[in-house]
């Protein structure tokens, strides 16, 4: 094999690369595309899908999200007197989950349920402005 064959078989991997990428560019392209024009026909249709799928997102993730807050200290202490911030794993996961519910349920509050319910609300509030947002800018660009 001299040179010349090296040459040609680099040439014909760039080209072979060079067509698949085109492909996947002109699939997600196609895709990006059906999005838009279900966007711009279903305005309303598009926020409540991002809220729904912000709040099942948000309830999934509640443990490591209330988790985050507690850790920063802003939820206070357990019913026990415990600082929330001080504890770590599943008990900083539970006791950020019932301070965000109102308490435990033997304090009166909703407990984790409740602080699941909350955070799953929040995620779900956030999601649905930034579908707001992709609406609006879908109509701005399509105009």
């Amino acid at each position: 094999m001299d040179w010349y064959d090296v040459k040609w078989f680099f040439s014909d991997v760039c080209d072979s690369v060079s067509d698949v990428a085109g492909n996947i560019y002109d699939a997600a392209a196609d895709g990006v595309e059906a999005v838009t024009d279900f966007i711009e026909e279903n305005p309303k249709t598009s926020i409540a899908i991002g809220a729904v799928v912000g709040i099942a997102t948000a309830g999934i993730a509640a443990p490591a999200i209330a988790a985050s807050i507690g850790a920063t200290g802003v939820l206070g202490t357990t019913a026990g007197g415990t600082a929330i911030s001080t504890l770590s794993g599943a008990a900083l996961s539970s006791s950020s989950l019932a301070a965000l519910g109102g308490g435990s349920i033997a304090a009166g509050g909703a407990g984790m349920a409740g602080g699941t319910c909350v955070v799953a609300a929040g995620g779900g509030v956030v999601a649905g402005g930034a579908s707001l947002g992709g609406v609006a800018a879908t109509k701005a660009i399509k105009s």
